[in-house]
């Protein structure tokens, strides 16, 4: 087994003079950047959290995240196959459950790629969705389902 690490830098921005004097005192921007990267990510909580929504929040960097590693796999593992992807979206989701203490979790996950290809057989590109969800270190990493809902298309 190898391991690779993987480092970041989030900055709070949020200080709006008075720190975390109060709950609604404080901002909720931040920076995320890493070594090498040229642009950072803005970030914010989720609007309904004081946050501002013209900036990623955490759970759609997961979702975002679960969505690019699932691509990632398949494109892999499409390409071993001989299926000739042109095109992949997904317009992927993700559900949060808030409790009564002010925790809560993502409980789930919905990936909805819409892939093209221009060779091999589309029963064999939808099947390897399977083996791509096997092969992705996010979904392997998180503790709720990552359901995928798959749609090849013929390039053409």
């Amino acid at each position: 087994m190898r391991e690779h690490g993987y480092a970041v830098t989030v900055t709070w921005t949020g200080d709006r003079g008075e720190g975390t004097a109060s709950y609604r005192s404080y901002g909720r921007d931040h920076s995320i950047r890493a070594d090498g990267k040229r642009h950072a990510i803005d970030g914010s909580s989720d609007r309904t959290f004081h946050g501002d929504a013209d900036r990623w929040n955490p759970e759609e960097l997961v979702i975002a995240a679960l969505a690019q590693c699932h691509m990632l796999s398949y494109l892999h593992v499409a390409a071993d196959a001989g299926v000739v992807v042109t095109g992949y979206v997904d317009a992927a989701s993700g559900t949060l459950e808030t409790r009564a203490d002010s925790s809560g979790a993502l409980v789930e996950a919905v990936l909805r790629p819409v892939v093209t290809i221009a060779a091999g057989s589309p029963e064999v590109a939808d099947a390897l969705h399977a083996r791509a969800a096997e092969l992705c270190f996010i979904a392997n990493s998180v503790a709720f389902p990552v359901r995928h809902e798959p749609r090849t298309v013929l390039a053409g």
